[in-house]
């Protein structure tokens, strides 16, 4: 009994730890996705910066809790030199996803803007 009381004195802090990583990577990794794709979506030709920043939301509540997310921005930008769009996203990760003090991650998603071609002769 003693034995396990101490085994699991190291061992339960250690798995807290581990589920609390996996949560705040898969939370970054899905918002990252979430703002490259609304900055292309904003990117298109005919498109807006109000339309990426709905699809970037689109994506979000699609795959995690609307609790996360503090602010969605897409905005106007240089990319390389060249005109595009920055999809920025803030999000609050609490401890397990159970509430408290959490960690800030900030996340952004660039494109280039597409550019109108005249039509061949």
């Amino acid at each position: 009994m003693v034995d396990f009381v101490l085994i699991l004195l190291v061992l339960l802090p250690l798995v807290i730890g581990i589920l609390q990583l996996a949560l705040v990577l898969h939370v970054r990794n899905t918002l990252a996705s979430a703002a490259a794709e609304g900055a292309r979506h904003a990117a298109v030709v005919g498109s807006s910066p109000a339309a990426g920043r709905g699809k970037v939301e689109e994506l979000i509540s699609g795959a995690l809790s609307a609790d996360f997310v503090r602010t969605v921005s897409v905005t106007p930008d240089s990319v390389g030199g060249a005109p595009g769009f920055e999809a920025v996203v803030e999000a609050e990760i609490p401890v397990l996803g159970l509430g408290g003090p959490g960690v800030h991650v900030r996340v952004t998603g660039h494109a280039v803007a597409e550019q109108q071609t005249a039509d061949p002769p």
